[in-house]
C-alpha cells in the first residue's frame, strides 16, 4: 500500500531543517519527499501543517518480562511506545532473571513480537549483573543483542570490567555503563546538599558520577571499546566527557528526560514518583546538561522508562523504588526544552531519534528517501494536563501526573503502518 502524507512540517534531524513538504511511503520505505502530487491510488493523509519527524528510538527501556510482568509487559510497553511516538525500543536486561544467556534473549525476542513497535534487546555484561564473570558476549550477539550493560549494578572489580571491555572490543560490541562510584552512591536517595540535609535524606555527591566516569574512561583508553554512558546528569562530569571525545575515544553519552526537565526541589515533601537513579540534580546541573545536549556533548535523550507498582512506590522515600515510566511522556516532556527556547525541533530529534539509531547501527531515526517509514506526527503546541491513570503502561509511576504539558502525538507509523492515532484521510 502506498501512503501520501501531505501538508507536513517535516523535521529533519540530519539536515537540521524544518520544511513544508509531502511524503510518499511505499513498501514501508520513504519513497519521496517534496512538493509532489499524490501518486495514483495512494491513501492520502492530511497532516494539517503539524510536525512530522522520525520516530523516537528510546534506549534503556525496562520491560517486566521475564519475572515482573505485573509491572509491564511487551504488549503494554508497545502500546505506550506507540502512543508516545516511540517506534523503536531498546530494552534493558535488568529483568528477573537477567538477560544474560542466549536462551533468555531468544525468549524475550519471541515475546516482543506481540508489540506494535520495534523492540531490540541489550544483554547483561556480567552474569546475573553481579560483576563477577562476563557473559558470553559473542553468543549473545549472534542471537540479536545490540549492546551490553549491567545498568545500575556498577561493577566494582575493575579487572573483571577490563576483561569484559577487551572482549567486547574484539567483537565490535557496544558497552553501556552507569557512571557512578558505587561506594559513594550506595544507599543514597538524593543529591547531597542543603536540600537533602533539610529533608534528612541520605545523599550522594555529584562528584560520584565524575569519579565513576573517570574510571570508565581509563578503561576505554586502555581497551579501545565502544562506550556509552547511559546518563550524564552533572556539570562536573561534562568536561571529562568533552575531553574524552576530543581525545578520539569512542564515547557517547545520554541523559534521561527527567534530569533535563526536573530538579532536586521537585522531590518536595518526599514525593516518591520523583525518586530516580541517579537522583535528580541541582538546577545548575540541569541547565548545564541541557546546554550540553544543545552543543552535542551529550548525544542522546531517553525516557529511562522504569515501571514500578504502587506497592513499591507507596513507601518512605528512602525505601521506595527508584525510577519512573516515560514512554508516553518522553516527547511532551522533551518539548518543554523546545518551548523554553533551549533546543530547536531538529536538535531535539537529533537526540531523540538520529543519534540513538546511529549508536545502535539501525537505519531508523532519519526522514529521507530510502529510510524506513518509522514516523511520528505531532502537534507541538497542543496543551493538555497529564492523567497518569490514562497511560497505557501497566505501572503509573510518572512524575508528570497533573502537570501541564504541550505536545500531543497525533499518529505513529512503523514501517509505513499506522500503529497509533486517528488522522484525516
Amino acid at each position: 500500500m502506498t501512503l501520501f502524507l501531505q501538508n507536513a512540517r517535516v523535521i529533519d534531524p540530519e539536515a537540521q531543517t524544518e520544511t513544508e513538504a509531502n511524503l510518499v511511503i511505499d513498501g514501508g520505505i520513504i519513497a519521496a519527499i517534496g512538493q509532489m502530487q499524490a501518486p495514483a491510488g495512494a491513501e492520502v493523509i492530511d497532516c494539517g501543517g503539524k510536525c512530522l519527524a522520525p520516530g523516537i528510538v528510546d534506549i534503556g527501556v525496562k520491560i517486566g518480562e521475564p519475572g515482573e510482568r505485573h509491572r509491564e509487559s511487551f504488549r503494554t510497553a508497545g502500546q505506550a511506545a506507540a502512543r508516545g511516538g516511540v517506534t523503536t525500543v531498546i530494552a534493558r536486561p535488568d529483568t528477573s532473571p537477567a538477560i544474560d544467556t542466549p536462551e533468555v534473549l531468544e525468549f524475550v525476542t519471541r515475546r516482543a513480537a506481540e508489540a506494535p513497535v520495534r523492540i531490540r534487546h541489550m544483554a547483561a555484561l556480567t552474569k546475573g549483573r553481579e560483576g563477577r564473570e562476563m557473559t558470553e558476549i559473542g553468543f549473545l550477539m549472534d542471537v540479536g543483542a545490540v549492546a551490553f550493560t549491567d545498568f545500575d549494578h556498577v561493577t566494582t572489580d575493575t579487572k573483571v570490567l577490563s576483561r569484559a571491555f577487551t572482549y567486547a572490543k574484539s567483537l565490535g560490541a557496544l558497552v553501556i555503563c552507569h557512571p557512578q562510584e558505587p561506594g559513594l552512591s550506595k544507599g543514597a536517595a538524593a543529591t547531597s546538599g542543603k536540600f537533602a540535609s533539610l529533608r534528612g535524606l541520605p545523599g550522594v555527591s555529584a562528584m560520584a558520577e565524575r569519579m565513576g566516569f573517570d574510571r570508565d574512561m581509563a578503561l576505554v583508553e586502555m581497551t579501545g571499546v565502544r562506550y556509552h554512558a547511559d546518563q550524564i546528569t552533572t556539570a562536573r562530569a561534562l568536561p571529562a566527557l568533552a575531553r574524552a571525545k576530543a581525545n578520539g575515544l569512542k564515547v557517547t553519552a545520554g541523559v534521561s528526560v527527567h534530569h533535563l526537565t526536573l530538579n532536586e526541589f521537585d522531590v518536595g515533601d518526599y514525593r516518591t514518583f520523583f525518586k530516580m537513579t541517579p537522583p535528580l540534580r541541582s538546577e545548575d546541573d540541569r541547565l548545564a546538561v541541557v546546554q550540553a545536549v544543545a552543543e552535542g556533548v551529550i548525544d542522546i535523550i531517553c525516557s529511562m522508562h522504569t515501571p514500578a507498582d504502587e506497592e513499591s512506590k507507596r513507601l518512605p522515600f528512602e525505601e521506595a523504588a527508584a525510577g519512573a515510566v516515560g514512554l508516553e511522556t518522553l516527547l511532551p516532556a522533551a518539548l518543554r526544552l523546545y518551548h523554553a527556547g533551549s533546543l530547536s525541533l531538529p536538535q531535539l530529534f537529533r537526540a531523540l531519534s538520529l543519534n540513538p539509531a546511529k549508536l545502535m547501527g539501525l537505519p531508523q531515526g532519519r526522514i529521507c528517501e530510502g529510510a524506513p517509514a518509522d514516523l511520528v506526527l505531532f502537534d507541538a503546541d497542543a496543551p493538555f494536563v497529564l492523567d497518569r491513570f490514562a497511560l497505557a503502561s501497566k505501572s503509573k509511576n510518572t512524575p508528570f501526573d497533573g502537570a501541564r504539558l504541550s505536545g500531543k502525538v497525533l499518529a505513529t507509523f512503523v514501517g509505513g503502518v499506522q500503529v497509533f492515532g486517528q488522522v484525516e484521510q
